[in-house]
């Protein structure tokens, strides 16, 4: 996408300079707005031509149910798939009669820009229409970060010749959705008109729909009101049906003068509140969004967003792309969670349906961690979602035969949604990827009223899960069986080592945090001996090393199973789990993604430098990347072993995943993992950030082609810049009390007002970099010559 001609290379807008209607789904999810509570995706404003139309409210699903072949104990029943809410977007013009569509006509200019600074979607269109009347069509559209409830479009048309315009702003429910092509279970399940009316009308500018859905009963209100300028004459009319209200303006324009209609939308939904409560909550937020106007909610915006960056603004020099790159992923990573207020935050955001809207781990190991040092109450409103559907959690594992809490694999509003075991109910490590998460938010904030009102909660029942799910083996070592870690091509494995080391931490930590909050403990009736059984099952937990290949195995008798044959595998057989069966999979040495080289990033204290080598150049052979989730953490285990031309190919990767459509899935909906993991990999990877003894500690090292890379980080209610060149490492302390960090092991205190300068460190020479499977190396970013420039 980004090397596609009509897309140009700018630090701070993503912007296209010709329509290309082959990728105009893709550019439909790059150009999304959201603010974690409303999802628009950048459809045209007149609705037609469209990739995949989208307007989403989070949480909002309804049900289906979940066919087998064979039923089987325990199996979900319903899945709950995201459905597009009523459209707030349209606006459809006429030019003397003549529908304004680009595929008919004349387009003679058509530009995009989304700015990533005031949060502003523009477009501007110069089009005849088939008799050669011409207009300038501008349109400015925004998703508001300030008030939750509220979109809004300014749309202009102006005339080169005299015209008679008319422009139709709508609100459309239950719109046709475009099915998806072939199988592919990272693509959506499409409803066919999941909405039922219950109420509509309009009134002069203003108008209402009201619908629910038929089986998980949740009830959204949708409301519109205008403002508009025009010459003398102009009209106005409404009219509502069912699914379709309308306000229509009317207007002849002479050359050089202008309509112009500013759209105030509201949304409010319920599964328990009654359609007049919806109603009045949607003409409250119109009020107050007329009261701001236009140019109130555009300067409140950029007030918000002025803010965002200046606490987590990433800045490099020597690679533009990436620069761009990074500012595009923090944004749609910032409006995936910014209002989302005790919601998920799902696989594609509110970008698009793919994956069906649900929430994975994803979340927690790769979104939440990047939202924790820029936005962190964004995170705190993520768990305590997750502490709201613990009797959900609960309930799966009693289920299951288990105490304590079991996370579901895949969800929208907390019951597991996977109708495939093995990957889905199998993948454990989920609840002890949200008990780090909890441990992570903490860490980074110092919230003792979280921990003590939600934390612990969740942390003790998820410690309770692991010791009725493992077992104490003959040797006293405690063992976990039977589970899928990370890497979804190893299902059903023993001890695996990503979800044991996870467990590890999960029990230790459940086991102080109880200590610290004796009266929640009580109530949860954790007794001294059962956390004693946490810090002993802790201590005794099975770690798999293969001592004859000198490596950690990803899971129990790994390293024993048989190679995948790379050399006979095709390119277009790739994702393998299209083009094999799970079985061939399960039984072979191939990962579809960091699993223990993901366990090195978040566990690295259980290794040693020697052994993350090892690991990381073992696993680079059997790697494949079939997860979006991967580049990031092998950049940042590339990047702390040495191998910092490596590291600058996955951060590339990860950081052009969507821009470039590189798994051909962008159409979807954008990859928030991945966007998050670009963050990863420049700071956790590339300035080497740790957490450290409550604090952090940096390993920068830069590869060539990036000679600066400067970021910006919240951490316990102080701010910080860090800057690293090829020359020096700076530490700046810009607000808060003063704080102890470590630079390469040498430990200095940081004040206000007083920088901190670093030599750089010296360049590590892990020798040759290892190979990758046949076909699967990453693009170099970096020509041949510059990398043997890289290797001391």
């Amino acid at each position: 996408m980004i090397q596609h001609p009509a897309f140009d290379v700018e630090p701070w807008r993503l912007r296209e300079s010709e329509l290309d209607l082959d990728i105009l789904a893709q550019s439909e999810s790059l150009f999304a707005l959201g603010n974690g509570h409303i999802g628009w995706r950048g459809n045209l404003d007149e609705g037609e031509p469209h990739g995949l139309q989208g307007s989403y409210l989070n949480g909002v699903y309804e049900l289906r149910p979940l066919p087998y072949a064979e039923a089987g104990y325990g199996y979900p029943e319903q899945d709950q798939v995201v459905v597009n809410v009523t459209d707030g977007k349209v606006i459809r013009l006429l030019v003397d009669d003549e529908p304004f569509d680009i595929r008919y006509g004349d387009l003679h200019s058509h530009v995009r820009v989304l700015d990533f600074r005031t949060g502003l979607l523009e477009r501007r269109a110069e089009w005849s229409t088939p008799t050669g009347r011409r207009v300038r069509v501008k349109t400015t559209r925004m998703v508001s970060l300030v008030q939750r409830a509220v979109a809004a479009i300014k749309y202009e048309v102006e005339a080169v010749d005299a015209v008679r315009v008319v422009a139709q702003s709508e609100l459309v429910a239950n719109e046709p959705a475009a099915k998806s092509v072939g199988f592919d279970p990272r693509a959506s399940e499409v409803l066919d008109a999941p909405w039922t009316s219950q109420t509509h009308s309009s009134d002069n500018t203003t108008a209402e729909l009201v619908h629910q859905t038929t089986y998980s009963n949740l009830m959204v209100s949708a409301a519109m009101d205008h403002m508009v300028e025009g010459p003398e004459g102009t009209e106005v009319s409404a009219v509502d049906f069912e699914d379709i209200a309308r306000i229509t303006f009317s207007a002849a324009l002479e050359p050089g003068e202008k309509l112009t209609i500013v759209k105030f939308v509201a949304y409010g939904w319920s599964g328990v509140r009654t359609k007049e409560a919806l109603r009045d909550q949607t003409a409250a937020a119109l009020v107050v969004a007329r009261e701001s106007g236009w140019d109130g909610l555009v300067n409140e915006q950029r007030s918000y967003l002025d803010n965002f960056w200046k606490n987590a603004d990433v800045e490099l020099d020597g690679d533009q792309e990436i620069q761009q790159a990074v500012r595009f992923s923090l944004f749609h990573v910032l409006q995936a969670g910014a209002r989302s207020e005790e919601r998920a935050i799902p696989a594609k955001g509110l970008t698009g349906s793919g994956y069906d809207g649900h929430a994975f781990w994803d979340s927690e190991a790769f979104v939440l961690p990047v939202l924790n040092l820029t936005v962190p109450e964004t995170v705190a409103h993520a768990l305590r979602w997750r502490h709201s559907t613990l009797a959900l959690a609960r309930d799966r594992a009693a289920l299951l035969g288990f105490r304590g809490a079991a996370f579901p694999w895949r969800t929208i509003a907390g019951a597991e949604c996977s109708s495939y075991w093995p990957a889905g109910t199998a993948a454990f490590h989920v609840s002890a990827d949200v008990a780090d998460a909890v441990v992570r938010y903490l860490h980074s904030t110092g919230d003792q009223k979280f921990e003590h009102d939600f934390g612990t909660e969740i942390l003790v029942e998820t410690a309770r899960l692991w010791l009725s799910l493992g077992h104490f083996d003959l040797d006293g070592g405690f063992r976990i069986d039977g589970v899928t870690g990370p890497d979804e091509y190893s299902a059903i494995a023993d001890n695996n080592i990503y979800t044991n080391l996870m467990v590890q931490g999960n029990l230790l930590v459940a086991a102080d945090a109880a200590e610290r909050n004796l009266d929640v403990a009580a109530e949860l009736e954790v007794s001294e001996d059962e956390r004693s059984l946490w810090r002993r099952a802790a201590q005794k937990i099975v770690i798999p090393f293969d001592t004859q290949l000198g490596v950690h195995a990803q899971s129990e008798g790994f390293t024993y199973h048989q190679p995948w044959d790379f050399e006979a595998t095709k390119q277009d057989q790739y994702p393998l789990l299209l083009h094999f069966p799970y079985f061939d999979l399960y039984r072979k040495q191939v990962a579809k993604q960091a699993d223990l080289v993901l366990a090195m990033y978040l566990r690295g204290d259980i290794f040693s430098a020697e052994q993350k080598k090892a690991n990381f150049d073992y696993y680079e052979g059997l790697t494949v990347r079939d997860s979006s989730l991967s580049a990031c953490i092998q950049s940042v285990m590339a990047a702390e072993v040495g191998y910092l031309a490596l590291a600058y190919d996955y951060l590339a990767e990860a950081a052009l995943m969507d821009l470039e459509d590189r798994e051909h899935n962008t159409r979807d909906g954008l990859h928030m993992a991945s966007l998050a993991g670009t963050w990863i990999a420049l700071v956790a990877g590339l300035a080497g950030m740790r957490p450290w003894n409550l604090s952090l500690r940096f390993t920068p090292r830069l590869p060539g082609g990036i000679t600066r890379l400067a970021f910006n980080i919240v951490f316990c209610g102080r701010r910080l810049h860090i800057e690293t060149t090829t020359t020096s490492t700076t530490y700046e302390l810009r607000e808060g009390d003063d704080l102890e960090l470590c630079h390469a092991g040498e430990t200095f205190t940081l004040s206000v007002g007083k920088t901190e300068e670093r030599v750089p460190l010296e360049r590590l020479d892990p020798g040759t970099p290892p190979t990758q499977p046949f076909g699967r190396e990453p693009e170099h970013r970096l020509s041949d010559n510059e990398r043997g420039k890289e290797t001391p």
